[in-house]
């Protein structure tokens, strides 16, 4: 008896230093100092990547006497940060940047003018972000495109966007980590608007959600494919009120698709969040998630593991527009009550929010200097239970490689010790020596017969999302 009151003294002493740590939003930090405009993008891409230690942002900045994509990252888990790199260099606009990492690559989408409209231009790092290659056209309109959200999964790497004329919804993909790409592909095919498509991917089912008007005013639409991008489902129409739902971002965990946006229902603008737990295939009963005086705007999403889901939003309940924050820490079920992250006398508007480890990384444009500056803030905590239970998972995962060293051919075996894992949570990364990522493959079963042609050296296999990693040599 003693022992399991002792035992029940500690799970409560760890449940309330958990939960004091969830609090621990550090102050502010300014990411640019120029006296012209700094901006982040529309809600549906993302500004701000991570991927262990490092963050990567990027935005548009006017510093050069026309809009450029610049870039900066932190590989301290965001403590200090790196000097800005500008990213584009044409004599026309290049804006709404939206960008992804998976291992040392880092890739980029964004909308460039130099060919005298929009198109959707991509430019990708191997390194980490140190260098950058050249850059790609990857849409070309007429008319224009805007509005890109590009999503990752180990060498995958997939783009949406929408075209003027007409409003659709067109996406595109790599499946050699943005070395060529396929074919564009219009996902939607109606009269009215359909725009800002955000993604996100698990394994191979690619999920993209946007706002859409075929009904005389704009609903949340979701559609998937489940092979990858070769073809795609039905649209789903996700609400169904005589007011505006529009703005969507989505993420995704698994089988866990988490879709946010803003929606007129209520009189003024309120986020609201649906989520589906079958990857996509149902969808349960949408929650609405602020209820200010005012407006409420422009959220975006994200999530690592399963249980905690972070949601960002700007918010003038306060008189200006302030960065709101909220999270679920089981799955999307519940949610807590919201957190205002900014406190200044100018605007803070267009938030970013991504999750690595156990910290959260939110990046937005701000006018408290007297004109729009890129902001950052972090909460090293505040994932800590999606941490844990990735370290749970981790744990009980063993990788099994033989022979090792081998010749032309590894063969790979996935084992959970606490039961068979679902295979679909899992994807094998292969870097050589120098950090390259050089192969990544979806594991649909826990065994994998792998052949290469690999020069003879040292690699390193690495469950993605996962510290656990493998040594193996190859003759």
């Amino acid at each position: 008896m003693k022992f399991f009151n002792a035992l029940f003294f500690i799970g409560m002493v760890t449940f309330l230093l958990v939960t004091n740590l969830f609090a621990q939003w550090e102050p502010d930090v300014r990411l640019t100092y120029d006296d012209s405009l700094s901006r982040t993008s529309h809600n549906n891409a993302w500004c701000i990547a991570a991927n262990g230690d490092t963050v990567h942002v990027v935005w548009y900045d006017m510093r050069d006497g026309n809009w450029e994509i610049y870039y900066k990252r932190s590989t301290d888990q965001g403590t200090t940060w790196g000097s800005d790199t500008r990213l584009t260099n044409a004599t026309a606009q290049s804006a709404n940047p939206s960008i992804a990492v998976s291992g040392y690559y880092v890739h980029l989408v964004w909308v460039d003018d130099r060919d005298g409209n929009g198109r959707i231009y991509y430019k990708r790092s191997t390194n980490g972000g140190t260098v950058w290659e050249t850059d790609v056209c990857l849409a070309y309109d007429p008319d224009g495109s805007w509005s890109p959200s590009i999503a990752v999964s180990g060498l995958d790497v997939h783009v949406v966007w929408h075209n003027y004329d007409p409003p659709d919804i067109y996406y595109k993909h790599s499946t050699n980590g943005g070395t060529t790409w396929s074919s564009d592909t219009r996902l939607t095919n109606n009269p009215a608007d359909a725009q800002f498509p955000s993604i996100a991917i698990s394994g191979n089912t690619i999920h993209v959600v946007w706002h859409d008007g075929r009904y005389g005013n704009w609903d949340i639409y979701y559609k998937r494919s489940t092979n990858n991008g070769t073809s795609w489902g039905a649209d789903i129409r996700l609400t169904d009120n005589l007011d505006w739902s529009y703005s969507p971002c989505v993420a995704v965990s698994a089988d866990n698709v988490h879709v946010v946006w803003r929606d007129d229902r209520d009189g003024n603008w309120e986020i609201y969040y649906k989520r589906s737990t079958d990857e996509g295939s149902t969808w349960e009963t949408e929650i609405r998630l602020t209820n200010a005086p005012d407006w409420s705007r422009l959220p975006s999403v994200a999530v690592l593991g399963s249980i905690i889901v972070h949601t960002i939003w700007q918010d003038d309940r306060d008189g200006d527009n302030e960065i709101y924050y909220n999270r679920s820490t089981n799955g999307g079920t519940t949610w807590e009550t919201d957190t205002r992250l900014t406190d200044d006398p100018g605007w803070s508007y267009t938030p970013s929010v991504a999750v690595s480890g156990s910290n959260v990384h939110v990046v937005w444009a701000d006018d408290r200097d007297g004109n729009s500056e890129i902001y950052y803030k972090r909460n090293p905590t505040g994932n800590a239970v999606a941490e844990e239970d990735l370290r749970r998972k981790t744990t009980d995962l063993r990788l099994h490689c033989h022979p090792n060293p081998f010749t032309d051919k590894v063969n790979i075996k996935l084992g959970m010790y606490d039961g068979k894992p679902k295979m679909d949570d899992f994807f094998l990364e292969i870097y050589d020596v120098s950090g390259r990522l050089v192969k990544a493959v979806p594991l649909t079963t826990n065994y994998l017969s792998l052949t290469t042609d690999f020069k003879a050296g040292v690699y390193f296999l690495k469950m993605e999302g996962y510290e656990l990693v493998k040594v193996v040599k190859l003759r």
